[in-house]
């Protein structure tokens, strides 16, 4: 694990807090490691928990293993169908039960949402400012989708949509990008694959603005979100650690 937050804090924190943090150790559990002689901090062992220590510029070791203290995590997640964009559920999985232990320690949340019944991309962190960042409704982060249709979609509709259509509850939405990839024949009925593009993040959106032109979604997929691509190499439910340059481009942006 590498240091991707990006601060450059001088800050110094208890080696016991950097454990916890990490999930590596409780504040007890540190100090019967200390005790035992072994947590190492600059080649020493140390003899309290308590020390303050940079964490990015000591060498830490537990156990002859090096810990690489970070204070934010960042995850790209394929999200599949049937679990819910939540920390927790009293009845469904969620995404952080698709998490390792390891990631559970930095307590990630989603950002934003996915429908139960959607696949695709997720970022899952701890930092709350890039969150908000990505979620203001004044920033209209573009988000794209890939989706199956009932019914022949056509150009009206992309021109309806490029207008901005009014959904049920009265809002008019943002103009959004329609593109028709083929229409098809499944069971008797037209169909439609199409990919769209929204600029903003209304519940249920994508659904009620087909609904809007008489038309159904019955399979929904997220593949970006602003310059986040979702990764062809993750399978549904897996997930990686966003890389540098994905991180600087979220910021960036």
């Amino acid at each position: 694990m590498s240091n991707q937050s990006g601060n450059k804090s001088a800050k110094k924190l208890r080696v016991d807090k950097i454990l916890s943090h990490l999930g590596i150790a409780t504040r007890s559990e540190s100090k019967k490691l200390v005790k035992q002689g072994r947590v190492i901090v600059d080649g020493q062992p140390i003899k309290d928990s308590g020390l303050q220590v940079d964490p990015e510029a000591s060498t830490i070791e537990v156990d002859g293993q090096s810990v690489h203290y970070r204070e934010f995590v960042y995850l790209l997640l394929n999200k599949p169908q049937g679990v819910v964009s939540a920390t927790e559920d009293k009845w469904d999985r969620t995404v952080i039960d698709l998490l390792d232990a390891e990631y559970l320690a930095f307590e990630p949340f989603p950002v934003g949402r996915l429908d139960k019944d959607t696949e695709g991309l997720l970022l899952l962190t701890n930092d709350g400012q890039l969150t908000h960042e990505l979620l203001s409704p004044r920033k209209h982060v573009p988000k794209t989708y890939e989706a199956k249709v009932l019914g022949a979609v056509n150009e009206t509709d992309g021109e309806a949509f490029k207008a901005g259509v009014t959904l049920d509850d009265g809002y008019r939405t943002m103009p959004a990008e329609l593109e028709i990839v083929r229409h098809f024949e499944e069971e008797g009925e037209a169909h439609t694959d199409i990919r769209l593009t929204i600029m903003e993040g209304k519940f249920h959106q994508v659904k009620r603005m087909f609904e809007a032109v008489g038309k159904k979604v019955v399979f929904l997929k997220r593949i970006s979100m602003g310059p986040l691509q979702l990764d062809p190499e993750l399978s549904l439910g897996e997930y990686r650690e966003l890389s540098p340059k994905e991180l600087d481009a979220l910021r960036n942006r």
